[in-house]
């Protein structure tokens, strides 16, 4: 891969993973309720479960859907669905102050699982194979635009924890948590705006 185009994948993989979307929102809202070091299974989940699927795409399940479109269909609208039970989760979780919070933190394997229905993730993936690969150098370009995205999204989703975990005294009055995991719900919610318009739009 050429010294450029690996700079690019670079400043690619660092604006698409730390700029907000439902892994970041999620992750802000749970370094609020559970702190950071509860929250790193989580953090761990997305970028190994990311990687996996940039990794995936690359060697051939972008063409599985491309040979049956109605399997991505499902798969957007199943993961629509489950962002809205998530959204709900982070709504409901108890203020900090509570004593005992309700809920739990994402555990490494569901994040890792989450990514298969995460919007954001899908066009991240679907975007980095085709620009950033060689053709004449297929499978290592790959591996390599997958490994980037590995080293480079644990430390972008990381920073997003961080901020909630130390927002944690500031929140601590219970009816701002409150109304903050109602924020970040809504946040949650109006990530899947690109769905609901295609949905709308047919």
């Amino acid at each position: 891969m050429p010294f450029e185009v690996f700079l690019a994948l670079c400043g690619f993989s660092f604006v698409t993973s730390v700029t907000p979307g439902p892994n970041n929102m999620m992750l802000l809202a749970s370094g609020v309720n559970f702190g950071f070091r509860r929250t790193i299974p989580h953090m761990l989940g997305i970028s190994v479960g990311f990687t996996l699927m940039v990794g995936l795409i690359g060697l051939g399940l972008g063409k599985v859907f491309e040979l049956w479109p109605i399997l991505f269909v499902i798969l957007k609208y199943a993961g629509a669905a489950y962002m809205l039970w998530l959204a709900w989760g982070i709504a409901n979780s108890g203020p900090v102050g509570d004593g005992e919070v309700r809920g739990k933190p994402m555990t490494f394997l569901g994040a890792a699982a989450f990514q298969w229905v995460n919007p954001k993730a899908w066009v991240m993936a679907l975007s980095a194979i085709p620009t950033y690969t060689q053709p004449n150098n297929y499978i290592s370009s790959v591996l390599i635009v997958a490994f980037v995205f590995g080293i480079v999204n644990l430390p972008s989703v990381g920073s997003w924890a961080a901020f909630g975990s130390a927002m944690r005294n500031v929140l601590s009055n219970p009816r701002v948590v409150r109304w903050f995991n109602w924020a970040m719900a809504l946040l949650l919610v109006a990530s899947l705006w690109p769905i609901i318009a295609d949905l709308v739009s047919k």
